[in-house]
């Protein structure tokens, strides 16, 4: 591959070998449409399925879709062969940050810039509910413009992974860069352990065992404020060991330091194409147009009709023709929408809709069956927006479909959770997937 140019799936042209591991091998590759040069990384089904990785494979497809910034390499496109499997990836010219550092020491201003790109990268995936769990030096990457990009989330983690007590338990990473509760086989937070490792370098590594006491030196250049962040960073102890929020806080970090805040990218989010279950799962919602804004106070009152169910609709809802499980991956995320059965009529299930939607501070619109929710706060993806479309299966029993038009994915789940489904206790039947409640009386 590295001497005879090939072409993948008709959309690549793959070129010199650029690293390999134990599973798989990264190409330089190009866009035969575009001429964009790309990362493509090949995947043996063999191998990986004979240790057992698959869902380690399918849970870092699921993370590369979430974490979607600047400082991270991008996810293109995920194809698949009998034997193969292929990510087309952002292609990072500058090689290594590893590479950089063994070199020399960086100026201060450089090690700086480098520095915030990191944690604006690993903040930005802990509001995702994503702990990377194995950031070192190695695993971050620079573009052509000197830019860091967080690549390597083989060893990642989901929130959803925790066990009961909140922490995770898998042992995993670079001895070198790992955390010192992690090998304690206790259990640790995500997030205090990719803290741990941002503040590790190449000048530590020898001093390891002695990190893990508290007891460490920087080296003599090291500027006093920074040492001292170093020390906070580096702290055995979890209860006092700076967060990410305290870190961005801090006056040597905050020189020169431009927000990132917001800076996913549609276009890159446009051209990702992957297989079906995944795109379902974690892919960008398509935005729903809401029509005319309603102001606060008012009411619009379009026809509530509710929509008819064929038989088809409603086999399709059965059990053993569900195909939900198609769109779950194995960290437990799902698709952004849900269903309930009622026995409430369409007047008393919209009633019922714009109760939350006062609380919640939504504003409503209605028209043809479909009750529609729009938020009024900023979220990480913008405002949320909610669909309830109401369907009639019989004249006295409906199924109601809720699902999110636009916004974050996270915190669509968490208004469910906490919002809409306990205040529908008294007008739901069951919701999809969970047993049957008695009717109200």
């Amino acid at each position: 591959m590295e001497k005879k140019s090939n072409v993948l799936m008709q959309k690549y042209e793959l070129g010199r070998l650029l690293g390999q591991g134990t599973f798989s091998k990264v190409y330089l590759g190009k866009n035969l449409k575009s001429g964009q040069c790309v990362a493509i990384k090949v995947i043996s089904k063999e191998k990986i399925m004979k240790v057992g990785m698959v869902d380690q494979i399918k849970r870092e497809i699921a993370v590369m879709k979430l974490v979607r910034h600047t400082n991270i390499v991008q996810l293109y496109e995920v194809m698949a062969s009998k034997t193969k499997i292929y990510f087309a990836m952002e292609y990072a010219k500058g090689g290594e940050l590893f590479d950089k550092i063994a070199k020399g020491r960086l100026k201060e201003d450089v090690a700086r810039k480098y520095f915030q790109q990191l944690i604006s990268a690993i903040d930005f995936c802990h509001s995702r509910g994503v702990y990377h769990r194995d950031l070192k030096p190695e695993n971050l990457l620079l573009d052509e413009n000197g830019n860091l990009k967080v690549t390597d989330f083989g060893l990642s983690a989901l929130k959803d992974s925790c066990k009961n007590d909140g922490l995770l338990h898998t042992t995993c990473g670079t001895p070198a860069y790992i955390a010192p509760e992690i090998i304690s086989n206790k259990g640790y937070d995500g997030a205090k352990a990719d803290i741990w490792s941002c503040g590790v370098d190449k000048n530590l590594m020898e001093m390891y065992r002695k990190i893990s006491k508290g007891d460490f030196k920087c080296p003599q250049w090291f500027p006093l404020e920074v040492r001292k962040l170093i020390s906070r960073i580096l702290d055995p102890n979890l209860n006092s060991r700076i967060s990410l929020a305290k870190i961005m806080e801090n006056a040597w970090f905050k020189k020169g330091f431009k927000s990132v805040e917001n800076i996913e990218s549609p276009r890159i989010a446009a051209d990702v194409a992957v297989s079906p279950d995944i795109e379902t799962a974690f892919g960008p919602q398509s935005s729903t147009e809401l029509g005319s804004p309603v102001q606060d106070g008012e009411s619009n009152t379009g026809s509530m009709k509710p929509n008819c169910m064929n038989a088809f609709d409603i086999i399709s809802l059965s059990q053993a023709f569900n195909l939900s499980n198609i769109f779950e991956t194995e960290s437990g995320q799902k698709a952004a929408e849900a269903r309930f059965t009622t026995t409430k009529t369409p007047a008393a299930i919209v009633s019922k809709l714009e109760e939350i939607a006062e609380v919640e501070r939504f504003k409503v619109v209605k028209k043809d069956g479909m009750v529609k929710l729009q938020g009024s706060k900023e979220g990480r993806k913008g405002q949320l927006a909610i669909d309830a479309e109401i369907f009639e299966v019989a004249p006295s029993f409906h199924l109601v479909e809720v699902k999110k038009s636009s916004g974050d994915t996270l915190e669509y789940q968490q208004f469910c959770n906490q919002g809409l489904k306990p205040s529908l206790k008294d007008i739901v039947l069951s919701w999809q997937g969970e047993e049957k409640q008695p009717t109200p009386v």
